[in-house]
C-alpha cells in the first residue's frame, strides 16, 4: 500500500526526471536543427522538439503539485494539465510528419495535402474542449475526460508509419523495427492510462518518453547521414537565383540552388554572378589566367582556386560546413554545375534555369 508520503515523494521524482531531461533533449534537437535544417527551411524537427519541450512543461507541473503536500496526483487540475500537454506533444508530432522525406505510399497525398491541418487540428480542438471544462468544473465526465488518450493513439498510428517508412528507406531497417517496437510500448502506456494507476502509470510514461526521445535523435542523424551522401544534382535540373536583399541597411548577397537557400560572400557572390551572367548572353565562356600569362592583359577569373573556392563555399551553404566530403559531393557537383575547357569555365545549367532578383 503506498502512503501520501512515498507517492508525493514519487511524484516529485518523476516530475523532476520529465522537466529536466526533456528540456535537455529539446535543446539538443533545437542545437542540431539551427546547424542543419534551419539552412535548408525544413521545420519538421522544430515541431518534434517542440513536442518534447511539452513533456518537460508537464514535469514541471507535476512538481508544482507535488509542493503542495496533499495528495495532488489524484486530483482534476493535474490530470487536466497531464492532458493538456499530452494533447499539445501529439499535435506537434502531427504536424512534423509532412515535413518528412519519405512518407508510405497511402497516406502520404493526405498528409502533403491542404487538409492535413484540418485532419488533426479538429480532432485537438475536440480534445481539448472537454479537458478545460472538466478543469473548470471541477468533475470528472467519464471516459470523455481521456480523449487525450485516443488522440495520441491516432498520433502513434500514423507516426509508427512514417517512422518505419524513413528508416527503412535509409536502409536502416534495425532501427525501424526499434521503432515499431517503441511505437507499441508507447501505445501500452496510453491504454494503461485508462485504468487510473497512478505508480504504473509514471512507470509507463518514463519508459515509453525515454524510447521516442532516443528514436527521434535516431532520425534526426538519419536525417544527416542522407544529407551528407545526397549527390543529386542534374545540370538540366538545377535552378539557380540570385538575390542581393537590402537589409537594415547593409546588402546580403544570397543563393538558391533548388531546394537550397544559402548565403555568399561579395567576392564568392560576385564570381557567380558574372558566370551566370555570361550563360545567359549566349553560353560564354569565362577565361582563366594562366601561370605564364602575359603581362598588360585582362582575365576573368584569376587563377583555378577562385573556382574551387567558389565551389567549396556553395557546398558549405548546401549541406553545412564539415557535412560533404570532396569524392561524395565536391567532384559530383563540379561535374554537374560547371563546363571546363583549356583555361576556360562556364555553367553547365540551362540559362532559362536563372534568375536575377534584387529586393
Amino acid at each position: 500500500m503506498y502512503t501520501l508520503k512515498s507517492t508525493n515523494e514519487l511524484l516529485q521524482f518523476y516530475g523532476w526526471w520529465q522537466l529536466t531531461v526533456c528540456l535537455f533533449a529539446f535543446l539538443a534537437l533545437l542545437i542540431i536543427w539551427y546547424h542543419i535544417g534551419r539552412k535548408q527551411k525544413d521545420f519538421g524537427q522544430v515541431f518534434l522538439a517542440l513536442s518534447i519541450l511539452c513533456w518537460s512543461l508537464s514535469g514541471g507541473m507535476e512538481l508544482i503539485f507535488a509542493s503542495r503536500g496533499d495528495h495532488a496526483g489524484h486530483t482534476l487540475h493535474l490530470a487536466g494539465w497531464r492532458s493538456i500537454f499530452s494533447l499539445f506533444n501529439s499535435v506537434f508530432i502531427l504536424l512534423a510528419l509532412p515535413w518528412f522525406r519519405y512518407l508510405p505510399g497511402k497516406v502520404a497525398p493526405l498528409i502533403r495535402s491542404n487538409y492535413w491541418k484540418y485532419v488533426i487540428g479538429l480532432p485537438f480542438l475536440f480534445a481539448l474542449l472537454p479537458t478545460v471544462s472538466k478543469m473548470l468544473l471541477g468533475k470528472n465526465l467519464g471516459l470523455i475526460s481521456e480523449l487525450d488518450v485516443y488522440y495520441a493513439v491516432l498520433t502513434l498510428t500514423f507516426l509508427g508509419f512514417v517512422l518505419w517508412e524513413s528508416f527503412s528507406r535509409r536502409g536502416l531497417k534495425g532501427i525501424a523495427w526499434l521503432a515499431v517496437a517503441c511505437i507499441m510500448v508507447t501505445l501500452t502506456a496510453q491504454l494503461f492510462k485508462l485504468t487510473g494507476s497512478e505508480i504504473n502509470m509514471m512507470l509507463f510514461s518514463a519508459i515509453f518518453k525515454t524510447c521516442l526521445i532516443m528514436i527521434f535523435f535516431a532520425l534526426a542523424l538519419s536525417w544527416v547521414k542522407e544529407i551528407s551522401e545526397r549527390t543529386d544534382l542534374v545540370s538540366d535540373e538545377i535552378q539557380l537565383a540570385l538575390f542581393q536583399v537590402r537589409a537594415e541597411g547593409r546588402i546580403e548577397y544570397r543563393v538558391k540552388l533548388n531546394q537550397h537557400s544559402f548565403q555568399l560572400s561579395p567576392s564568392h557572390f560576385a564570381l557567380l554572378e558574372r558566370l551566370a551572367q555570361r550563360k545567359r548572353e549566349g553560353d560564354q565562356w569565362l577565361e582563366i589566367k594562366p601561370r605564364n600569362a602575359q603581362r598588360g592583359r585582362s582575365y576573368d577569373i584569376k587563377d583555378h582556386n577562385e573556382i574551387k573556392r567558389l565551389t567549396q563555399a556553395i557546398l558549405d551553404g548546401m549541406y553545412g560546413p564539415g557535412l560533404w566530403t570532396r569524392e561524395k559531393h565536391e567532384a559530383p557537383f563540379k561535374n554537374s554545375f560547371f563546363e571546363q575547357g583549356a583555361r576556360k569555365i562556364r555553367l553547365a545549367i540551362d540559362p532559362t534555369h536563372i534568375q536575377f532578383t534584387e529586393n
